[in-house]
């Protein structure tokens, strides 16, 4: 069998690589999502890029009629593609206008397409604005040790933008490949329960637990044996803003080399002596290794939250 073809490299959640094979993209077919997910810099350049070549294939018409412009100021081409950017912006200083039928029946179709151009960007433009962003902060690592007596797997997130999120939920997942009974690799979505899936004001941080015992995916896993069946974990975290009403969704990815065994988060909570709690996210991702009997600095006396 040949090998095929090379193609485009795509970086999947997990970052592995892969090439698509069979799918064709059809730039029109999803011109909305290719603009709501194209960057800042790259759609501003796009934008000027058709801004330029309609107006420089508009002037290009023009020129069919050298004398369907009156005061025409530069003359020659650059004239008549100066006159088509004012024309589609509908600025209309007033010296230079079409006095022919052929000028003006023109200088009408480009009016309106520009119109409808302007109002199509200033749809994307609002829609990009207006579409809700979740500032929530993900450690870097995920440790495991114990808790209560149990192994636990703890990750800790925070909310950055330090307002409520309502009814915020969370979902931890497992993916991994199997070999089913037939002998065929399949890919996996295991899900982990956490401790605690809800939080109803999650403002400052959340620590979330699972406990790894002989009904856990994670039973007798280690960070070898992750790698091995080319695993990760997917932790994601959604809730509605109290500011906007707008619902947030983040989520945060887990290598196995992400993992720390035997490990603790460090405490970015305390307290001064007149009563006043201090987070410190400079050591938010920060862990240190277990080497007493672990404890888990829980957040405000609680077992996943820091309200």
């Amino acid at each position: 069998m040949a090998a095929p073809a090379r193609g485009k490299i795509y970086r999947g959640i997990s970052g592995r690589r892969f090439i698509r094979h069979g799918l064709k993209r059809l730039l029109w077919q999803d011109l909305y999502h290719l603009l709501m997910t194209v960057s800042w810099p790259r759609l501003f350049l796009g934008v000027a890029l058709f801004f330029a070549t309609f107006n420089l294939l508009f002037a290009l018409l023009y020129e069919f009629d050298p004398n369907g412009i009156a005061s025409l100021d530069p003359p020659g081409y650059w004239g008549r593609f100066f006159f088509s950017v004012e024309t589609s912006g509908t600025v209309g200083y007033g010296d230079m206008h079409p006095r022919t039928p052929y000028a003006h029946t023109l200088a009408s179709i480009e009016t309106l397409t520009g119109v409808t151009m302007f109002a199509l960007m200033t749809g994307i433009m609002f829609a990009r604005f207006s579409r809700p962003q979740a500032r929530f902060l993900f450690a870097r690592y995920a440790v495991v040790h114990s808790v209560d007596g149990r192994r636990t797997l703890v990750l800790r997130s925070a909310n950055a933008r330090h307002n409520i999120v309502m009814e915020a939920s969370a979902r931890l997942r497992l993916l991994r490949n199997e070999l089913t009974v037939e002998g065929q690799t399949i890919r996996r979505v295991l899900d982990l329960p956490l401790r605690r899936e809800q939080h109803p004001i999650f403002l400052f941080g959340w620590t979330l637990l699972h406990v790894i015992d002989q009904h856990s995916p994670l039973a007798g896993e280690t960070t070898e044996s992750l790698q091995a069946s080319r695993a990760f974990l997917m932790l994601t975290i959604s809730g509605t803003d109290e500011t906007t009403g707008q619902t947030l969704m983040a989520r945060q990815v887990y290598d196995p080399g992400d993992v720390r065994w035997d490990h603790r988060f460090e405490d970015i909570l305390s307290s001064d002596a007149d009563g006043v709690d201090h987070f410190d996210y400079t050591r938010f991702h920060a862990v240190e290794p277990v080497t007493e009997a672990p404890r888990l600095a829980l957040e405000a006396g609680t077992e996943s939250s820091k309200v």
